[in-house]
């Protein structure tokens, strides 16, 4: 039986993929909101607190603290990578529709050095530690937020989960960095792809607008939905 090609060029993103830059687009978000609430606050509390740098898909963006000097931005770093998906054939459409659920790692970086006060001598090590904790108790509530329950994706996105929070050491090849700190929030996302038997209504209405430094830090990440009533 001869085989019939597509008449349509393969030429989208998956959601999957939408959903990465949809979860660094609110950590964004939020790290701004959230600069600017502390400095409206009565007391003012400082900005800093919640200052975040966020990427995707960086290998080891944790090289920028290697040599934590006085021109180093000390800024905490998270950085969200895609790490893969199974799917649900019961909950699927063999022809158009498949029922995925993706892992998505949120990494966060913190560095700190040894500091003499006059309590006495904090490691830098220890300062790191406690600081990623804090890091990424802020990324777990921006994203598990109530407005972001289908992460402002509700024509893909079921639902979201955050399923573990791991804290690590730092890498054998960052002998230089013991003052780092690292924490993972790992968060399952189920969510629908399509297939271009026929054309998914999600994949038409979504556009993704991302803005990257030379060194691959995100300065803007926008996904945008036109046409669909928004959650």
């Amino acid at each position: 039986m001869p085989l019939t090609p597509l008449a349509q060029l393969v030429d989208k993103v998956d959601s999957f993929e939408i959903i990465r830059d949809q979860i660094a687009a609110i950590l964004l978000t939020e790290t701004a909101s959230q600069q600017a609430l502390a400095v409206a606050a009565l007391p003012p509390r400082d900005p800093g607190k919640w200052a975040l740098r966020v990427f995707t898909e960086r290998t080891n963006p944790w090289g920028e603290f290697v040599e934590l000097d006085a021109d180093a931005d000390p800024t905490p770093i998270v950085n969200v990578t895609y790490n893969g998906s199974s799917f649900d054939e019961r909950a699927s459409n063999v022809i158009e529709r498949q029922r995925a659920s993706s892992t998505y790692y949120i990494d966060c970086y913190t560095a700190a050095a040894s500091e003499e006060t006059d309590a006495g001598h904090t490691p830098g090590d220890q300062r790191a530690a406690i600081e990623v904790q804090r890091v990424v108790r802020l990324v777990r509530n921006y994203l598990m937020a109530g407005q972001y329950t289908y992460l402002g994706l509700r024509p893909i996105v079921a639902r979201r989960w955050p399923s573990g929070i791991e804290t690590f050491a730092p890498p054998n090849d960052a002998k230089a960095v013991q003052r780092l700190g690292i924490a993972r929030l790992t968060l399952q996302v189920m969510h629908d792809e399509h297939s271009p038997q026929t054309v998914g209504e999600p994949l038409e209405l979504i556009s993704v607008n991302v803005q990257r430094a030379p060194s691959g830090e995100l300065s803007f990440c926008q996904v945008t939905l036109t046409g669909a009533e928004q959650p």
